[in-house]
């Protein structure tokens, strides 16, 4: 059985000469540890525009797609951040949908803007072995 530890999103950083920007998770309790990893340039920016609740003009991907699923009235409970497979983390969102509880697989990056983007934002769990090993994680079912 995974053990799963709550982390919020600290920030989304590009540090040059670094042409991804990199997300930084923070454990909510102690012992306050750190997850750090690389998503692409529009993921980092829709993960920073969620994360400072900013709104477009016009609604972006992420914002459409939380319209859709509010319509549909599936909540997001939590994404989660399952494994990692030769250094790209693998993810699952956790829903809740009028026929009952659903995971899907989805990218770290797309789960994060998701959760942020939540009337009342999910939390983001963080199976615990990804915070002890840089290796291969597999995921538990």
């Amino acid at each position: 059985m995974a053990s799963f530890r709550v982390m919020d999103v600290e920030d989304v950083l590009l540090d040059l000469p670094s042409q991804y920007p990199a997300v930084t998770l923070v454990e909510s309790e102690p012992p306050m540890r750190t997850l750090v990893f690389p998503v692409g340039l529009p993921e980092g920016t829709a993960i920073a525009q969620a994360l400072r609740r900013m709104e477009g003009r016009r609604p972006m991907t992420h914002e459409l797609f939380m319209q859709v699923l509010q319509r549909a009235r599936i909540d997001v409970i939590a994404v989660r951040l399952v494994g990692r497979e030769e250094g790209t983390l693998l993810a699952e969102l956790d829903l809740m949908t009028p026929g009952g509880r659903e995971r899907v697989d989805c990218r770290p990056s797309d789960g994060i803007v998701l959760a942020l983007r939540m009337p009342v934002p999910s939390p983001i769990l963080v199976d615990e072995r990804l915070l002890e090993s840089l290796g291969d994680v597999d995921p538990i079912d």
